[in-house]
């Protein structure tokens, strides 16, 4: 065993007994190097880690980010990406699961929490649709579209459409900005009155229509915009 790699595997290892011992103590660029030490054990990750960060603007512009992006970052291969997207899919799979626990109305921040986490720094507009029961207990998840930089295409036939395959007795839009504003446009204001005029005459009421950025987010009911 070379000096050089003695020297990485005692890094590691106290890498190691920080994060069990204090997981808050270590900085960003300490979690990447030891999340990527495990896809690629027999190399120094913390240039890469570095790298990565600076790349995406931080460490949740890293864990969303789409895996042929990252790809494109020197030094990372299938494994590496791998290892950046399953801790990103572990941490959205325990934020919907505290949305799902509780109704959803009653759970506004934990619904918040987990919009922003999936959504905020997507390159791409996508939309996406919640569907309730009775009880606004959440039932389904689904996204609707997914377009360009700056527009995704909604049809509120379609959503309409879909909440009466699921029995939805209520939805909640949700869409993000890339640019990172979530402030609403004129076209997010019309199409959510049209969703809500034509939900009323089945029966399917539209709690609000969420818009998420990485500058924060925007309640179009918040704002009293419908």
């Amino acid at each position: 065993m070379s000096d050089q790699s003695i020297d990485n595997s005692g890094h590691r290892a106290r890498l190691r007994e920080r994060l069990l011992a204090d997981p808050d103590g270590l900085l960003d660029h300490e979690l990447v190097e030891y999340l990527l030490a495990t896809a690629i054990p027999r190399r120094d990750t913390k240039p890469l880690a570095k790298t990565l960060l600076k790349e995406f603007g931080g460490i949740a512009g890293l864990l969303t980010a789409p895996p042929e992006a990252i790809a494109q970052v020197k030094g990372m291969g299938d494994t590496s990406v791998a290892a950046i997207k399953v801790a990103h899919a572990a941490a959205l799979r325990m934020l919907r699961a505290e949305v799902a626990e509780k109704p959803v109305l009653a759970n506004w921040q934990a619904l918040l929490d987990y919009l922003r986490a999936d959504m905020a720094h997507h390159g791409n507009e996508r939309v996406r649709v919640l569907h309730l029961n009775t009880r606004n207990m959440l039932i389904r998840d689904e996204k609707m579209s997914e377009g360009s930089i700056d527009e995704a295409p909604v049809y509120v036939r379609e959503v309409i459409r879909r909440a009466m395959e699921l029995k939805s007795a209520a939805i909640i839009l949700v869409h993000n900005h890339p640019s990172g504003d979530p402030a609403p446009s004129r076209a997010d204001i019309d199409l959510t009155r049209s969703v809500i005029e034509a939900g009323k005459k089945l029966g399917i009421a539209v709690h609000d229509h969420i818009i998420i950025g990485a500058k924060g987010f925007t309640s179009l009911r918040g704002q009293g915009l419908i």
